[in-house]
């Protein structure tokens, strides 16, 4: 019986992997893009490498280090962190009825980006329940490590990569708003979706016009949850 349940996860967690590979397209390059990004603020390479793999989450990470290069106090940095990683308050529940009573769930959450969070609530609902704990393994351990990978490769070549093609310099700053424009785009079918992506567009630009950057993604994710709820609840 347990060799039977050791096979089964680990064919979920192969599918959960083998699902997650497109992903990496929108990883690699933000990864590389924060490598250099950090290695220009003042972090070694392996300093980069180490805030991948224990912060991990994308877009926190180039305001952890471009706060800490500009001065920031440390207590500002932790605050506006936090407030940027308060969207996985909203997340956790949304996957809860869907998670098995192993233990493990709890220390598997540190792989819980965006884009596995929008992979696993599709997915887990449509696979058994013994299945979704390895399939979230496999799709979480494939993402991390990618992320991970393509910092390495950042921190210890990117400027050498973007003497050669200078090109990527350019283009890899624009890597990590495709890969959220892309989970979003679907969302565009429905009038409610798109009121509240809209305002929440509207309000993080009035917010970076008026050269409040660090307040106008709490905010405005607040602004864009309040119309969703709100005109869910009067509809």
């Amino acid at each position: 019986m347990s060799q039977q349940v050791a096979t089964s996860n680990y064919h979920s967690s192969l599918l959960g992997a083998r699902e997650s590979i497109p992903l990496l397209g929108g990883y690699i390059p933000v990864a590389i893009s924060f490598g250099l990004i950090a290695l220009q603020s003042g972090f070694s390479s392996w300093e980069a490498v180490a805030i991948s793999t224990l912060v991990y989450a994308g877009a926190s990470q180039f305001l952890f280090v471009a706060m800490i290069a500009s001065g920031a106090p440390l207590w500002f940095v932790v605050v506006m962190t936090l407030l940027i990683n308060a969207r996985h308050v909203v997340y956790g529940p949304n996957l809860a009825p869907w998670l098995s009573t192993s233990r493990l769930w709890p220390w598997l959450m540190h792989g819980l980006t965006d884009q596995i969070f929008a992979l696993a609530h599709t997915r887990l609902p449509q696979l058994p329940s013994a299945d979704r704990l390895g399939w979230f393994i496999g799709a979480m351990l494939v993402a991390w490590f990618s992320w991970i990978g393509g910092t390495a490769v950042g921190a210890i070549a990117g400027k050498e990569l973007t003497q050669q093609w200078p090109l990527l310099g350019d283009v890899m700053p624009f890597a990590l708003p495709a890969l959220f424009l892309v989970l979003l785009a679907p969302r565009f079918t429905s009038w409610l979706w798109s009121l509240a992506l809209g305002c929440t567009a509207v309000v993080a630009l009035l917010f970076t016009l008026m050269g409040m950057t660090n307040a106008a993604i709490p905010v405005a994710a607040v602004a864009g949850a309040v119309v969703f709820f709100g005109m869910g609840a009067l509809r």
